[in-house]
């Protein structure tokens, strides 16, 4: 076992860990208490979101493109007036250093493109729509 001292955000800890490849065990393992009588809160955990489905409409039928994902637009594959077919690649996400394919939801004409290269997209906002 050693005793060590942690800061964090100004206040000290004092813990004891034990060493694994030393060959021994300690004792039941003991919550590290603070130094000073502040009370130190828990940290809470963000929630995380389950995957979302990509390219999913935002109504089914609209026609709207969204992205499925909180990202950063690389490229538009399609421009205004192109016929696409349903599942053909009409925009490319990154995020966290990860290319995402974003498909259209039906067949139809591009009528709008929302994003341009560069843009940062929410999950579930609208990226380009079709008729």
């Amino acid at each position: 076992m050693k005793r060590l001292r942690i800061s964090v955000e100004g206040k000290t800890y004092e813990v004891e860990v034990e060493l694994l490849d030393e060959g021994f065990s300690s004792p039941a393992p003991r919550a590290a208490a603070p130094t000073s009588s502040a009370r130190v809160a828990a940290p809470v955990a963000a929630p995380v979101a389950a995957p979302a489905a990509v390219a999913a409409p935002a109504a089914a039928g609209d026609g709207s493109v969204v992205s499925p994902l909180a990202a950063v637009v690389v490229s538009a594959d399609v421009a205004i007036g192109d016929t696409v077919a349903e599942g053909q690649t009409v925009i490319t996400l990154e995020a966290m250093k990860m290319n995402t394919i974003v498909a259209a939801t039906q067949a139809g004409t591009v009528t709008a493109i929302l994003v341009k290269a560069g843009d940062a997209v929410e999950e579930g906002q609208v990226m380009v729509t079709l008729a």
